[in-house]
């Protein structure tokens, strides 16, 4: 491949340039769904990125007269190759994308015009969560606007106190005598005695018991199971909790949680190829095709995805209606965050050596499902591997001097820059924001070491691994530090930092090649991911007395038979805040009217906007308040991405 080396670093900058000014002046004004569009601004980025790929792997791997430069350097672009390779197949995924909200309404008629509608049993399953957590589901499943189903509560815990409340809101309540193959085995012992019933299900939904679904979740989902070869239709999981980067980098108004991406865009192209997948909660299942596979399979921790697999096996397909029909918590802390995304790498890690693995010949697995396990299995193991080495690889150049990318900084330019500027252009137009290389970096290293782990487990040891629970629900009242992680952040910046010490001022005399320009710039973007990373390890306090949805609703407060009007901006179960000068002083009583619920409160304080209402503490006012929070009249969603206001935070939260 012919070197730039000959050019001006603005004439190596110029296409960058270029093909960024283009993306700014023109994708803004095309339409992200049109299948044409998205194919001709994904080839370019994949073209631009084997572009640069072919460039790495063949004029900047080091001579093989460097033993050590050369072992280091060929090992940091293999990986960055194979990186590149799952990259493309998931950039080509999403050159197609499917919006079932249309059909969804087309059907809803014909599924209320049936004679008979179908029976929905909704399973919430639990292991150990609160009693405050599982109240809010049950009292939010039993105000489903749909007349034919059925709620239990699958309770793997054996708790007394759970059945009593199951039978104060006179739900069904099914336990077992022992936890074997967790949440699969729960679900599998409640199909069981769901077959033994006199009147059995057509289809069960799958709630954790953290999700709490809105009124219309069966009919919407019921509505795109009318062909009998659906076997499953799975909803978004959207959240009413900040995850804790969001929380804890103070970017929970600014940017939306991680799983927007995978939800939004990812499963909507998934759907669009016919390989759209269960994700447990939040999912309807027809009973029959679920019973021909013999229930949930066990074989995996990430069951969900699997049961997909096997219904394809069988001839049923999975489909995806993006919308807004269930709200549940986020993973609230750090660990729970990065201990939840190694189970769902351990669970494909299994998936892909177990029977319903890509490789296997004579398993049924049509072939686009074979390629987005593989495209899956490399995003957990060397996107993971890659965003580590990329932090160790420019450490220790600085410090020890192997050189394992052997470049100049005009030929860098030439090949890198044009790739940056296409993708990130192309991938913040292509998910309206939801993709910026700072955070999806963060996201990847915050993760990488538990991931690391999950992959080397579950290509060892396939079986055997134990499920482990997502924690729910417990204290975040203070606030307190992640210490094994914020160590392998501290160190890792440490590194880096002592590298460019010793580089450019503790050792002045060391000759320098063109590289160390290179691994400056990339030691200073790996600082500021790193020194992210740490701050995200400083768990922030969070409210535990409900969380806030905003609302726009207009509020009528009442005291000694005069009232006032006002405009909420928020609510919760504990309280919710008007806008205005509160009409009477601090610690009143008053009586409280918004949409259906009437509610006596208090004035509890003044705030720079408005006023914030206390409410009664109350079995019956939290459950009135439950159904109005969960009736889709509120949002948690963050709005319009804006990536200044991002850096802003950022900006601000470091400098705090």
């Amino acid at each position: 491949m012919t070197s730039a080396s000959g050019m001006s670093y603005l004439d190596a900058l110029m296409p960058a340039l270029i093909i960024g000014l283009l993306a700014a002046a023109i994708l803004p004004w095309v339409n992200r769904n049109n299948t044409v569009v998205r194919t001709v601004a994904i080839v370019i980025c994949v073209g631009l990125g084997w572009r640069y790929m072919t460039w790495r792997m063949f004029n900047t791997i080091p001579s093989v007269s460097n033993p050590v430069d050369f072992m280091v350097g060929f090992l940091f672009t293999a990986v960055e190759a194979i990186t590149m390779v799952g990259a493309t197949a998931s950039q080509i995924f999403l050159t197609r994308t499917r919006n079932r909200t249309a059909e969804a309404n087309r059907n809803v008629p014909k599924l209320l015009a049936l004679p008979k509608l179908p029976k929905v049993d909704v399973l919430i399953c639990t292991y150990n969560e609160d009693e405050n957590i599982l109240e809010r589901t049950i009292i939010g499943t039993l105000a489903i606007n749909y007349p034919n189903f059925r709620v239990w509560v699958c309770d793997d815990g054996r708790r007394p106190w759970l059945q009593a409340l199951c039978e104060r809101h006179n739900v069904g309540y099914l336990t077992r005598n022992d936890n074997a193959h967790a949440k699969a085995g729960n679900i599998n012992a409640a199909l069981k005695k769901l077959a033994a019933l006199d009147e059995k299900p057509d289809f069960i939904s799958i709630l954790d018991a953290d999700f709490v679904p809105l009124p219309e979740f069966l009919t919407r989902g019921l509505s795109l199971a009318l062909d009998s070869t659906v076997g499953v239709v799975q909803t978004p999981q959207h959240f009413f909790n900040p995850d804790p980067i969001q929380s804890n980098l103070a970017l929970t108004r600014v940017w939306p949680d991680e799983q927007r991406f995978f939800f939004d865009i990812v499963m909507a192209s998934k759907d669009a190829w016919g390989a759209a997948f269960c994700c447990g909660t939040s999912s309807i299942i027809r009973f029959d095709a679920l019973q021909s596979i013999g229930g949930f399979p066990t074989d995996s921790v990430t069951e969900d995805y699997l049961v997909s697999l096997r219904l394809r096996e069988k001839g049923f397909g999975t489909v995806y209606l993006n919308e807004v029909l269930s709200l549940g918590l986020a993973p609230e802390g750090l660990a729970e965050y990065t201990g939840q995304r190694a189970r769902w790498c351990l669970g494909f890690v299994q998936i892909c050596r177990g029977p319903s693995g890509p490789l296997k010949i004579g398993n049924g697995l049509p072939f686009v499902d074979r390629i987005m396990l593989c495209e899956t299995f490399l995003h957990w193991s060397a996107t993971h591997l890659f965003r580590v080495l990329s932090v160790i690889v420019p450490a220790l150049y600085l410090l020890l001097g192997i050189e394992a990318v052997h470049a100049n900084v005009i030929d860098a330019i030439w090949y890198l820059a044009p790739f940056l500027a296409a993708q990130i252009g192309i991938f913040l137009w292509l998910t309206d924001g939801r993709v910026i290389p700072l955070m999806s970096d963060l996201y990847q290293m915050l993760c990488s070491t538990e991931v690391l782990k999950g992959v080397v487990s579950g290509l060892l040891r396939p079986k055997g691994q134990k499920f482990k629970v997502t924690a729910k629900g417990g204290d975040r009242s203070k606030q307190f530090i992640q210490w094994p992680l914020l160590r392998i952040f501290g160190v890792l910046l440490a590194l880096t930092a002592i590298g460019i010490a010793n580089a450019f001022l503790i050792d002045p005399s060391r000759p320098l090649a063109e590289s160390s320009a290179i691994a400056l710039f990339w030691s200073w973007y790996n600082i500021i991911v790193l020194t992210l990373c740490c701050y995200v390890c400083s768990e922030q306090q969070q409210r535990r007395n409900g969380e806030r949805f905003d609302v726009r609703v207009p509020v009528t407060i009442s005291a000694g038979g005069v009232s006032y009007e006002f405009y909420a901006s928020d609510v919760s179960v504990s309280g919710i805040h008007l806008v205005g000068e509160p009409p009477l002083r601090i610690g009143s009583p008053v009586r409280v009217r918004f949409a259906d619920v009437s509610i006596d409160a208090c004035i509890r304080r003044k705030t720079e906007h408005g006023f914030g209402l206390e409410f009664e503490n109350s079995a019956q006012s939290k459950a009135h308040l439950l159904r109005f929070i969960f009736s889709g009249r509120t949002s948690t969603s963050v709005g319009k991405i804006k990536p200044h206001l991002v850096a802003t935070a950022l900006a601000a939260r470091i400098l705090r």
